[in-house]
């Protein structure tokens, strides 16, 4: 089954995540058919708008990280000591990648249902207008411990004091709060979602396609004048940085003990202190001599 499915209707080229059974995880392979299929789009005369959407349950649950942190063969945590550059070369080549949608000549709608969640809330960013269902959820929960967004557009999107709220608590917020806040343009009841891309989608396509490419390279441009490339980069490397710091390889051995769900759960509900890699009352792990995870 192809990983990114790719077909144009018309003036609308649509563009669909399609790992359904991951919830369209991020594996080594989906940052470079993003990339390939937009340039596919872009190199096509006919297309006008892009429409990136995701098959299944959610848009993307993010990078999948039942392979990566708990100990199978993988790029995002090395042996120490580690090399910062290998790791940073890894994770900007994927940040470039999800960027191709932010460079796309022309304009990209994303259209999220489910979850755009922790790297697949970097994918959604990078697209040009957000359309949520209103009990979709959006957030970087990595923020709280193994993670910094490398694409760092939270702050471009919501202002300094919003992005402080979201990447300073790791929280996860529905469409109708992303709408409120001005992350998303737009939440609808979730029955409503495809009409509601398919009106906007079908609107900008009226226009020339030099005219909506002239009026994206005009706005991206103040925000690359802000500094987004350098952003990026810090955000990247602190990304790695996260990884492999003291409590990043605490939350890798502890998933690797008790099973990824197990130690995202301890870490999103501020179960686990991952300084001194036990309970937060203090306890002693209540799995210790148990054999790890139920």
């Amino acid at each position: 089954m192809d990983k990114l499915l790719y077909e144009t209707d018309g003036r609308i080229a649509r563009l669909t995540l399609n790992r359904p059974e991951r919830l369209n995880a991020i594996d080594d392979e989906l940052p470079l058919l993003i990339e390939q299929a937009v340039a596919r789009a872009n190199d096509d005369p006919q297309v006008r708008v892009l429409v990136l959407s995701g098959a299944g349950r959610a848009f993307c649950a993010g990078y999948d990280l039942t392979y990566y942190a708990e100990g199978n063969p993988g790029k995002v945590t090395q042996d120490m000591p580690w090399d910062p550059m290998k790791d940073f070369a890894f994770m900007w080549r994927n940040t470039q990648r999800f960027m191709s949608l932010f460079r796309s000549l022309k304009p990209v709608i994303c259209k999220v249902h489910g979850a755009a969640v922790a790297g697949g809330s970097d994918i959604a960013l990078c697209c040009d207008l957000l359309i949520m269902a209103e009990d979709a959820r959006i957030g970087y929960m990595p923020a709280r411990v193994w993670g910094c967004p490398t694409t760092a557009m939270w702050v471009y999107r919501v202002g300094m004091e919003k992005a402080k709220r979201m990447l300073l608590t790791g929280d996860v917020i529905d469409g109708a709060e992303a709408a409120r806040m001005g992350l998303a343009l737009k939440a609808v009841p979730a029955a409503e979602l495809d009409a509601e891309v398919e009106r906007l989608a079908e609107r900008m396509a009226t226009i020339p396609a030099n005219q909506l490419i002239m009026q994206k390279m005009m706005i991206n441009q103040a925000i690359e004048a802000m500094g987004l490339n350098e952003t990026q980069r810090l955000a990247t490397l602190f990304d790695g940085i996260t990884r492999h710091s003291p409590e990043g390889l605490a939350f890798k051995r502890r998933a690797e003990k008790v099973g990824w769900k197990r130690a995202v759960a301890e870490r999103d509900q501020g179960l686990w202190d991952w300084t001194e890699d036990r309970p937060t009352n203090g306890a002693p792990d209540p799995l210790d001599g148990r054999g790890g995870a139920e």
